[in-house]
Protein backbone atom coordinates (compact mmCIF):
# COMPACT_ATOMS: atom_id res chain seq x y z
CA UNK A 1 0.00 0.00 0.00
CA UNK A 2 1.20 3.48 -0.79
CA UNK A 3 2.28 5.32 2.33
CA UNK A 4 -0.15 8.00 3.39
CA UNK A 5 1.42 11.44 3.50
CA UNK A 6 1.09 13.10 6.91
CA UNK A 7 -0.38 16.52 7.23
CA UNK A 8 2.17 19.11 6.20
CA UNK A 9 2.14 22.90 6.49
CA UNK A 10 0.87 24.65 3.39
CA UNK A 11 3.47 26.08 1.04
CA UNK A 12 5.09 29.07 2.63
CA UNK A 13 4.35 32.53 1.37
CA UNK A 14 7.20 34.66 0.09
CA UNK A 15 9.53 35.90 2.84
CA UNK A 16 8.07 38.88 4.66
CA UNK A 17 4.54 38.29 3.37
CA UNK A 18 1.51 36.64 4.92
CA UNK A 19 -0.74 34.18 3.07
CA UNK A 20 -3.93 35.64 1.60
CA UNK A 21 -6.05 33.42 3.85
CA UNK A 22 -4.93 31.43 6.87
CA UNK A 23 -6.56 29.33 9.57
CA UNK A 24 -4.37 28.84 12.62
CA UNK A 25 -5.14 25.99 15.02
CA UNK A 26 -8.90 26.60 15.31
CA UNK A 27 -11.03 24.73 17.83
CA UNK A 28 -14.83 24.91 17.55
CA UNK A 29 -17.77 23.37 19.41
CA UNK A 30 -21.46 22.68 19.02
CA UNK A 31 -22.45 23.03 22.67
CA UNK A 32 -19.99 20.75 24.43
CA UNK A 33 -19.33 18.63 21.33
CA UNK A 34 -15.74 19.19 20.17
CA UNK A 35 -16.09 19.31 16.38
CA UNK A 36 -13.13 21.18 14.88
CA UNK A 37 -9.96 20.03 16.61
CA UNK A 38 -6.99 22.20 15.82
CA UNK A 39 -7.43 22.69 12.07
CA UNK A 40 -4.83 24.80 10.26
CA UNK A 41 -4.71 25.61 6.55
CA UNK A 42 -3.63 28.28 4.10
CA UNK A 43 -5.01 29.42 0.75
CA UNK A 44 -3.08 31.66 -1.60
CA UNK A 45 -4.70 34.39 -3.66
CA UNK A 46 -6.58 32.96 -6.65
CA UNK A 47 -6.17 29.37 -5.47
CA UNK A 48 -8.89 26.76 -5.03
CA UNK A 49 -8.63 24.48 -2.01
CA UNK A 50 -10.70 21.28 -1.76
CA UNK A 51 -11.61 20.56 1.87
CA UNK A 52 -12.41 16.86 1.92
CA UNK A 53 -13.22 13.98 4.26
CA UNK A 54 -15.84 11.39 5.08
CA UNK A 55 -19.25 12.32 6.48
CA UNK A 56 -18.78 13.69 9.97
CA UNK A 57 -15.13 14.61 9.42
CA UNK A 58 -15.80 18.27 10.27
CA UNK A 59 -15.73 19.82 6.79
CA UNK A 60 -18.94 21.87 6.98
CA UNK A 61 -18.22 22.80 10.59
CA UNK A 62 -14.82 24.15 9.54
CA UNK A 63 -16.42 26.12 6.70
CA UNK A 64 -19.07 27.56 9.04
CA UNK A 65 -16.40 28.47 11.59
CA UNK A 66 -14.47 30.34 8.90
CA UNK A 67 -17.65 32.22 7.90
CA UNK A 68 -18.18 33.13 11.59
CA UNK A 69 -21.76 31.90 11.75
CA UNK A 70 -23.30 31.37 15.18
CA UNK A 71 -22.66 27.63 15.28
CA UNK A 72 -20.20 26.08 15.76
CA UNK A 73 -18.61 28.39 18.34
CA UNK A 74 -14.94 29.21 17.87
CA UNK A 75 -13.19 28.85 21.23
CA UNK A 76 -9.53 29.07 20.19
CA UNK A 77 -7.38 29.82 17.18
CA UNK A 78 -7.12 32.52 14.55
CA UNK A 79 -8.61 33.13 11.09
CA UNK A 80 -7.00 35.75 8.83
CA UNK A 81 -8.20 37.08 5.48
CA UNK A 82 -5.97 39.52 3.65
CA UNK A 83 -4.58 40.75 6.96
CA UNK A 84 -7.97 41.03 8.69
CA UNK A 85 -8.67 39.02 11.89
CA UNK A 86 -11.93 37.19 11.11
CA UNK A 87 -11.73 35.35 14.44
CA UNK A 88 -12.63 38.65 16.12
CA UNK A 89 -15.64 39.26 13.88
CA UNK A 90 -19.31 38.34 13.80
CA UNK A 91 -20.82 36.81 10.66
CA UNK A 92 -22.01 40.12 9.16
CA UNK A 93 -18.60 41.68 9.75
CA UNK A 94 -16.84 38.72 8.11
CA UNK A 95 -19.19 39.07 5.14
CA UNK A 96 -18.32 42.76 4.82
CA UNK A 97 -14.64 41.78 4.99
CA UNK A 98 -15.12 39.61 1.91
CA UNK A 99 -16.13 36.12 3.12
CA UNK A 100 -19.06 34.79 1.09
CA UNK A 101 -20.56 31.42 2.06
CA UNK A 102 -22.79 29.45 -0.30
CA UNK A 103 -24.49 26.99 2.10
CA UNK A 104 -25.73 23.57 1.12
CA UNK A 105 -29.39 24.65 1.46
CA UNK A 106 -28.78 27.69 -0.85
CA UNK A 107 -31.23 29.95 1.05
CA UNK A 108 -32.91 31.54 -1.94
CA UNK A 109 -35.28 34.28 -0.74
CA UNK A 110 -38.92 33.34 -1.28
CA UNK A 111 -41.08 35.84 -3.11
CA UNK A 112 -38.20 37.47 -4.97
CA UNK A 113 -37.28 36.97 -8.61
CA UNK A 114 -33.82 35.89 -9.73
CA UNK A 115 -32.88 39.49 -10.46
CA UNK A 116 -34.30 40.74 -7.16
CA UNK A 117 -32.25 38.13 -5.27
CA UNK A 118 -29.15 39.38 -7.06
CA UNK A 119 -29.96 43.06 -6.64
CA UNK A 120 -30.59 42.62 -2.92
CA UNK A 121 -27.18 40.99 -2.57
CA UNK A 122 -25.49 44.09 -3.96
CA UNK A 123 -25.46 45.91 -0.65
CA UNK A 124 -22.21 47.65 -1.62
CA UNK A 125 -22.77 48.94 -5.17
CA UNK A 126 -19.73 48.72 -7.37
CA UNK A 127 -17.95 46.22 -5.11
CA UNK A 128 -19.22 42.88 -6.38
CA UNK A 129 -20.07 41.67 -9.88
CA UNK A 130 -22.73 43.75 -11.62
CA UNK A 131 -25.74 42.14 -13.30
CA UNK A 132 -24.23 42.28 -16.77
CA UNK A 133 -21.15 40.39 -15.65
CA UNK A 134 -23.22 37.86 -13.71
CA UNK A 135 -25.52 37.16 -16.64
CA UNK A 136 -22.56 36.73 -18.99
CA UNK A 137 -21.29 33.87 -16.81
CA UNK A 138 -24.74 32.53 -15.86
CA UNK A 139 -26.83 32.63 -19.08
CA UNK A 140 -29.54 30.43 -17.53
CA UNK A 141 -30.11 33.07 -14.87
CA UNK A 142 -30.35 35.74 -17.55
CA UNK A 143 -33.10 33.72 -19.23
CA UNK A 144 -34.98 33.36 -15.93
CA UNK A 145 -34.32 36.80 -14.44
CA UNK A 146 -38.06 37.49 -13.97
CA UNK A 147 -38.82 34.06 -12.48
CA UNK A 148 -39.23 33.60 -8.72
CA UNK A 149 -35.98 32.19 -7.39
CA UNK A 150 -37.48 29.38 -5.32
CA UNK A 151 -39.27 27.97 -8.40
CA UNK A 152 -35.98 27.29 -10.22
CA UNK A 153 -34.62 23.78 -10.58
CA UNK A 154 -32.08 22.61 -7.99
CA UNK A 155 -29.17 23.27 -10.33
CA UNK A 156 -30.46 26.72 -11.23
CA UNK A 157 -30.92 27.56 -7.56
CA UNK A 158 -27.30 26.55 -7.00
CA UNK A 159 -26.25 28.87 -9.82
CA UNK A 160 -28.28 31.67 -8.24
CA UNK A 161 -26.71 31.06 -4.83
CA UNK A 162 -23.20 31.25 -6.32
CA UNK A 163 -24.07 34.31 -8.41
CA UNK A 164 -25.53 36.02 -5.34
CA UNK A 165 -22.22 35.52 -3.50
CA UNK A 166 -20.33 37.04 -6.44
CA UNK A 167 -22.67 40.05 -6.40
CA UNK A 168 -21.22 41.01 -3.03
CA UNK A 169 -17.77 42.37 -2.25
CA UNK A 170 -15.99 39.01 -2.42
CA UNK A 171 -12.48 38.01 -1.45
CA UNK A 172 -13.02 34.37 -0.46
CA UNK A 173 -15.79 32.11 -1.78
CA UNK A 174 -16.85 29.21 0.46
CA UNK A 175 -18.85 26.48 -1.30
CA UNK A 176 -20.60 23.82 0.79
CA UNK A 177 -21.63 20.78 -1.29
CA UNK A 178 -22.34 22.65 -4.56
CA UNK A 179 -23.05 19.38 -6.43
CA UNK A 180 -25.35 17.88 -3.80
CA UNK A 181 -28.50 16.31 -5.30
CA UNK A 182 -27.78 17.47 -8.84
CA UNK A 183 -27.98 15.35 -11.99
CA UNK A 184 -24.62 14.65 -13.71
CA UNK A 185 -25.40 16.99 -16.60
CA UNK A 186 -26.11 19.83 -14.15
CA UNK A 187 -22.94 19.00 -12.19
CA UNK A 188 -21.04 19.52 -15.44
CA UNK A 189 -22.68 22.93 -15.86
CA UNK A 190 -21.77 23.93 -12.29
CA UNK A 191 -18.22 22.71 -12.92
CA UNK A 192 -18.05 24.92 -16.01
CA UNK A 193 -19.13 27.93 -13.95
CA UNK A 194 -16.66 27.18 -11.18
CA UNK A 195 -13.84 26.86 -13.71
CA UNK A 196 -14.82 30.27 -15.09
CA UNK A 197 -14.77 31.67 -11.55
CA UNK A 198 -11.33 30.11 -11.07
CA UNK A 199 -10.16 31.82 -14.27
CA UNK A 200 -11.31 35.12 -12.75
CA UNK A 201 -8.81 34.59 -9.93
CA UNK A 202 -11.36 34.25 -7.13
CA UNK A 203 -9.95 32.47 -4.09
CA UNK A 204 -12.19 29.53 -3.17
CA UNK A 205 -12.60 26.75 -0.62
CA UNK A 206 -14.91 23.93 -1.73
CA UNK A 207 -16.40 21.24 0.51
CA UNK A 208 -17.79 18.43 -1.60
CA UNK A 209 -18.66 14.74 -1.15
CA UNK A 210 -17.96 14.25 -4.87
CA UNK A 211 -14.25 14.26 -4.09
CA UNK A 212 -13.07 13.46 -7.60
CA UNK A 213 -14.96 16.41 -9.08
CA UNK A 214 -13.64 18.74 -6.37
CA UNK A 215 -10.06 17.53 -6.87
CA UNK A 216 -10.26 18.09 -10.62
CA UNK A 217 -11.17 21.71 -9.91
CA UNK A 218 -8.78 22.39 -7.02
CA UNK A 219 -5.11 23.33 -6.85
CA UNK A 220 -4.58 21.83 -3.41
CA UNK A 221 -6.45 19.62 -0.96
CA UNK A 222 -6.83 19.34 2.79
CA UNK A 223 -8.34 16.11 4.11
CA UNK A 224 -10.02 16.08 7.52
CA UNK A 225 -10.50 13.04 9.71
CA UNK A 226 -12.68 13.39 12.84
CA UNK A 227 -12.09 17.12 13.08
CA UNK A 228 -8.33 17.07 12.48
CA UNK A 229 -6.14 17.60 9.43
CA UNK A 230 -4.97 14.22 8.11
CA UNK A 231 -3.40 15.37 4.83
CA UNK A 232 -2.33 18.57 3.10
CA UNK A 233 -0.96 18.54 -0.42
CA UNK A 234 -1.54 19.00 -4.12
CA UNK A 235 -4.95 18.00 -5.43
CA UNK A 236 -3.22 16.10 -8.25
CA UNK A 237 -1.39 13.98 -5.67
CA UNK A 238 -4.68 12.93 -4.07
CA UNK A 239 -6.14 12.09 -7.48
CA UNK A 240 -3.11 9.93 -8.22
CA UNK A 241 -3.10 8.10 -4.86
CA UNK A 242 -5.93 5.58 -4.76
CA UNK A 243 -4.87 4.19 -1.38
CA UNK A 244 -5.01 7.65 0.19
CA UNK A 245 -8.48 8.22 -1.23
CA UNK A 246 -9.73 4.85 0.01
CA UNK A 247 -8.38 5.46 3.50
CA UNK A 248 -9.88 8.91 3.99
CA UNK A 249 -12.49 9.44 1.27
CA UNK A 250 -13.75 5.96 0.41
CA UNK A 251 -13.37 6.68 -3.32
Amino acid sequence: MTAVAPAQPAAAAAPGTAPFFAVRDIHAYYGESYIVQGVSLEVHHGEILALLGRNGAGKTSTLRTIARVDNPVLRAGEIWLDGKPLHRMKAFEASRAGIQLVPEDRRIIQGLTVEENLTLAQVSPGQGWDLERIYSHFPRLAERRRQEGVTLSGGEQQMLAIARALARDIKLLLLDEPYEGLAPVIVQEIERILNEIKAQGITTIIVEQNAIAALRLADRAVILDTGEVAFTGAAADVLADQDLRKQYLAV
